[in-house]
């Protein structure tokens, strides 16, 4: 017998390839770690390619809905009949005809009338604390959205333990019901140090450089990378930092564009290595190919690239931000993500780990994140159970 049917809606997508890797990889994780523990059934609209849907069809017992009530160009409209009617009749029926008994909510509100409980996941409250990397109207659409979840009474999930705290803090109402569930990467199938390498060889990358996969947004801080290895330069020592992910920022059209001229106008084309968006199957080699893994972003939820290093067992460099703190605890260095001097002295001390090492780091590493994945599905599945019964006593 399977467990209720959780209907999910696509998240990201051309904008957050975050969002819609992180939906691939939770589904693939239920159906592994929890067979049967639910039913996850994902709606999408009608204008989404067949290429991004097709990963969705492959997991095993995921059941995938396409409604012209989920297309792009209807959103809009629904979230305004959700907000005044307290639900869209388009999504509504679809979700009928799915037999829904639990919605997960993301970058999207259903409406305050559903007869069936549902959870609001918040990667972040990025817009609380950089309000001024958003324009006034996504400012508002992210804060009403998600005040309309918590008036409507939703469970919260957060990925970090740093979001639930602030989440409580600065939205009262909802304390009680926030619960933090940080999710997790299955380590990536080990390659021969020749073979990962070789992903390295055809991007031209020398023995020894830092990888850092982030898409092109302004808080992920690629500037203060430009400013420290600029930095260094002056100091005779020479980095080299691999900087892959697609070079757009939705809220600045006009960042990347910038910070690539910025890049060539230094002379740094050759230490800062931008390729752009390459092949998620080449993610993996190269990240074990590389001496560490680089992420000076200046605000996370929970960071995927950080997860999929930790899952490796590759060293880290990372900002001094809380939630890196959470995630990496004590095996990553730090350095103050607003100052291009501490970057500079974290790149030029630190010191590549020997292979042998590396090796051991990568089997630890590989065993800790099978735990980590498996109590990543137990939490999800508990607060999905947890969310149902909670509502059905409140009846």
């Amino acid at each position: 017998m399977s467990g209720p049917r959780v209907a999910f809606t696509l998240i990201g997508g051309r904008n957050w390839t975050g969002g819609y890797n992180y939906l691939m990889n939770l589904l693939q994780i239920l159906a592994q770690e929890a067979p049967g523990a639910l039913q996850p059934v994902l709606f999408a609209g009608t204008d989404v390619p067949t290429a991004d849907l097709a990963p969705f069809q492959r997991i095993p017992g995921c059941e995938l809905v396409t409604d012209p009530g989920f297309d792009e160009r209807a959103r809009p409209r629904a979230l305004a009949r959700a907000l005044a009617l307290g639900r869209d009749p388009a999504i509504w029926a679809a979700l009928q005809r799915g037999r829904v008994d639990l919605a997960f909510e993301s970058a999207v509100f259903l409406g305050w009338r559903l007869p069936f409980p549902a959870i609001a996941w918040v990667p972040d409250l990025q817009h609380r604390f950089l309000p001024h990397l958003f324009s006034r109207g996504a400012w508002w659409k992210r804060e009403l959205g998600f005040q309309a979840q918590i008036i409507a009474g939703r469970t919260v999930m957060c990925s970090s333990e740093d979001t639930r705290q602030i989440c409580e803090r600065l939205y009262p109402r909802c304390r009680g019901r926030v619960q933090s569930v940080r999710f997790a990467l299955r380590a990536p199938a080990a390659l021969a140090p020749e073979a990962a390498r070789a992903a390295a060889l055809r991007l031209g990358m020398p023995d020894n450089f830092l990888f850092m996969p982030n898409q092109f947004w302004v808080h992920k801080n690629h500037q203060l990378v430009v400013d420290a290895l600029e930095l260094l330069r002056t100091q005779g020592h020479r980095v080299t930092v691999l900087a892959s992910g697609k070079q757009l920022d939705p809220r600045n059209e006009a960042h990347a564009p910038a910070l690539l001229e910025r890049i060539r106008a230094a002379g740094l084309q050759d230490q800062f290595v931008a390729p752009g968006l390459l092949p998620y199957a080449d993610l993996a080699p190269l990240m074990q190919a590389s001496t560490a893994l680089l992420n000076p972003s200046r605000f996370e939820g929970w960071s995927t690239t950080v997860e999929e290093a930790r899952a490796a067992g590759v060293p880290m460099l990372l900002s001094d931000i809380p939630v890196h703190r959470e995630q990496a605890q004590d095996s990553a260095h730090f350095f103050l993500s607003d100052s291009a001097v501490d970057l500079a002295r974290a790149l030029k001390e630190f010191e590549p780990v020997p292979l042998e090492q590396r090796l051991s780091l990568q089997r630890t590493a590989a065993a800790q994140a099978r735990q980590r994945v498996a109590r990543f599905a137990s939490d999800f599945v508990d607060l999905v159970n947890r969310t149902r019964h909670d509502a059905m006593r409140r009846r």
